[in-house]
């Protein structure tokens, strides 16, 4: 019975101890290799933050601005991102997978090679965005924006891109294979380098005269699009 309560009680010290741990990293300084998380870091002002190989796993950042800030490498898996601006911040090689967002903001923002499987990203703008190389491949990307962005190389297999905006971005090299493009603005867009890319695919989509298809595909007689 002695040792019974006795392992009782070093259970009970060993979770206060974690607990304990947790929350004063929830208070550490912005920093290189910051341990946030599961940390609330809502409405913050984090411009300019030096955030390179943070752990910032289910951390809560929405609202949260992080312009021109550097999180090259750091982990951002299942975060929560509404609202959250990235503009011109360096995300390269950085983990999103799984993360959550809603009209946040990476225009201009640097994601080299980042990592974003299964992401769910609802009118998020990447306009300018640097992309080359990412991995967006089973996400869920409605009406995001890749105005003027480069993704070049990038997976976007499986990818949800229904009334994604794509005018004046770099796809060449992208995979679109099983990328589902129901009304994908492509007006002007040249799809001409992309592999996986098929006829469905391109009949459901938008797209005019001057968007370049790959070789072996063909311009619809009439784009199913109108004004959305």
């Amino acid at each position: 019975m002695c040792g019974s309560v006795a392992r009782f009680g070093l259970s009970l010290l060993f979770v206060w101890f974690f607990v304990a741990g947790a929350q004063a990293g929830c208070k550490s300084e912005a920093a290189p290799s910051v341990d946030w998380s599961g940390c609330n870091k809502q409405l913050l002002q984090l411009d300019g933050s030096d955030l390179a190989g943070a752990n910032l796993e289910g951390a809560f950042l929405s609202g949260t601005s992080l312009a021109s800030a550097k999180l090259t490498n750091a982990n951002l898996q299942i975060s929560e991102l509404v609202r959250t601006s990235f503009k011109e911040a360096d995300l390269s090689g950085a983990n999103l997978e799984k993360s959550l967002s809603s009209r946040a903001d990476f225009t201009g923002a640097i994601l080299k090679g980042a990592r974003l499987v299964k992401a769910e990203f609802l009118r998020v703008s990447f306009d300018g965005a640097d992309l080359s190389g990412a991995d967006l491949s089973d996400g869920e990307f409605p009406r995001n924006s890749f105005v003027k962005a480069n993704l070049s190389g990038a997976n976007l297999s499986g990818a949800m891109l229904q009334r994604a905006a794509f005018s004046g971005a770099n796809l060449s090299g992208a995979s679109f294979k099983r990328t589902y493009l129901y009304w994908a603005r492509l007006e002007g867009v040249d799809l001409s380098q992309v592999v996986d890319l098929t006829q469905m695919q391109i009949d459901m989509a938008c797209g005019d005269a001057k968007t370049k298809l790959p070789a072996g595909l063909t311009m619809p007689s009439q784009w199913p699009c109108a004004e959305d």
